[in-house]
C-alpha cells in the first residue's frame, strides 16, 4: 500500500493525518544545539491526527481493538519491538531496537517520522491510543510526552497517593500535569518554580503548599536534582523526570541518602499503557483543569521557523501549536 507517493505502508503501519502537532521544549533544544540529534530529521513528537489508511494486515490500538479509517489517535513518541529483554522486563521505552518519532534521522525507520509534517507512518510497534472526539486538539497534542511522562513519573512512585505529601521542581507542562495528577489522587501537592506566572498557574493545576517534608518529589525541570534530593522526607521517593540533556554533575550526600532511607529513580518516556492511562486521566477527572490553555497560540506549519524562534523566547506559552496549513 502507497502512503504516499514514493513511501509504501508496511503490513501493520498506519498513515495519520496531522490534526495538531505541539511544540516541546526537546524539539526546542535540538534547533539550538543542545540535543545530540542525527540529521536530516523532522522534528515533532507530540502530536494528534486521524488515520486514513492501514496496512493489509491491519493495525491494533493497545487495548488490543482494530484500528479503524476515520479513527481520532494519539502515539507513542517510540517503536518497540516488543519481544526484546527490555520490552519483555516492560520497559519498551529502551527497546533494543528503538525508534523516535521526531528524534530519528530520516531513512532508519521510514521518512514520515516526525509530527512537524501533514502526515505521519506508524510504524508497527508504535503504541496507539484512540481519543475522544470532544477533547480538544490542545489538550491531546502534547499527551504522547508531556502529560504521559508526568502519569509515569507518579506510577514510579505513586502506591497510594491518598494524604501524602509532593513536591514537584519546574512548573512546565511536565510539572503541571503531575501537579493534577497528584491533586486528583488525592496529595497534597506544591511546585516549586522561580517564576510567578507560573507558581500561579500551578494553583489552577492543584497546587497548593505542603505542611510537612514531601513524601515524593518530582524533578522536572532538569535544575534542581540536588534541592529535590536534599528536601526529600525520610524514607521518601525522589523521581528525576527533567534530566534529559548533559549537564554538570551534581553533588549527592551518600551518606545523607543512606541514613534517610531515600530512594532515588529516572523516568524518561512511558509505555503504551501509561500513555492510555494519560488519556484516560484527560478525558475524564483531567477536565477539570486547564490543559487546553497550555496551547497559547496556533501557527500553520508554514510557520515552522517563526514557531520555533516564539517557543524559544524567555516569555514563551507553554505549548505553541502547529496544525497543517
Amino acid at each position: 500500500m502507497i502512503a504516499v507517493p514514493g513511501v509504501a505502508l508496511g503490513d501493520r503501519d498506519v498513515l495519520v493525518a496531522v490534526e495538531m502537532s505541539t511544540i516541546c521544549d526537546a524539539d526546542v533544544d535540538t534547533v539550538h544545539g543542545r540535543r545530540a540529534t542525527p540529521v536530516p530529521l523532522v522534528l515533532g513528537h507530540e502530536s494528534v491526527g486521524r488515520v486514513i489508511a492501514i496496512g493489509d494486515a491491519g493495525a491494533l490500538d493497545v487495548s488490543g481493538t482494530a484500528l479503524r479509517i476515520g479513527d481520532r489517535v494519539v502515539w507513542s513518541v517510540t517503536i518497540s519491538c516488543g519481544s526484546c529483554d527490555r520490552c519483555a522486563a516492560g520497559l519498551p521505552q529502551k527497546c533494543r531496537t528503538l525508534g523516535r518519532y521526531g528524534h530519528d534521522r530520516i531513512g532508519g525507520h521510514g521518512d514520515l517520522t516526525g509530527a512537524f509534517g501533514s502526515h505521519v507512518q506508524l510504524r508497527s510497534g508504535t503504541s496507539i491510543v484512540r481519543v475522544p472526539e470532544t477533547l480538544p486538539a490542545s489538550v491531546l497534542a502534547p499527551a504522547a510526552c508531556a502529560t504521559s511522562t508526568a502519569w509515569a513519573a507518579l506510577a514510579r512512585a505513586r502506591g497510594d497517593l491518598d494524604g501524602a505529601a509532593v513536591r514537584i521542581h519546574g512548573a512546565g507542562l511536565v510539572g503541571l500535569s503531575a501537579a493534577a495528577i497528584a491533586a486528583e489522587l488525592g496529595a497534597s501537592v506544591e511546585v516549586v518554580d522561580p517564576n510567578p506566572a507560573r507558581r500561579a498557574l500551578a494553583a489552577r493545576f492543584g497546587a497548593s503548599s505542603i505542611s510537612r517534608d514531601p513524601d515524593i518529589v518530582v524533578e522536572t525541570s532538569g535544575c534542581a536534582v540536588a534541592e529535590a534530593i536534599e528536601g526529600v522526607a525520610v524514607g521518601g521517593m525522589v523521581v528525576l523526570a527533567g534530566s534529559a540533556l548533559s549537564a554538570e554533575p551534581v553533588p549527592v550526600h551518600l551518606e545523607s541518602i543512606t541514613r534517610r532511607l531515600v530512594t532515588i529513580c529516572g523516568v524518561e518516556g512511558c509505555t503504551g499503557s501509561e500513555l492510555a492511562e494519560a488519556i484516560a486521566f484527560l478525558s475524564g477527572r483531567g477536565r477539570a483543569y486547564p490543559f487546553a490553555e497550555a496551547v497559547g497560540e496556533v501557527r500553520p506549519l508554514s510557520e515552522l521557523d517563526d514557531a520555533l524562534a516564539a517557543a524559544s523566547a524567555p516569555d514563551a506559552p507553554l505549548r505553541i501549536g502547529l496544525v497543517p496549513g
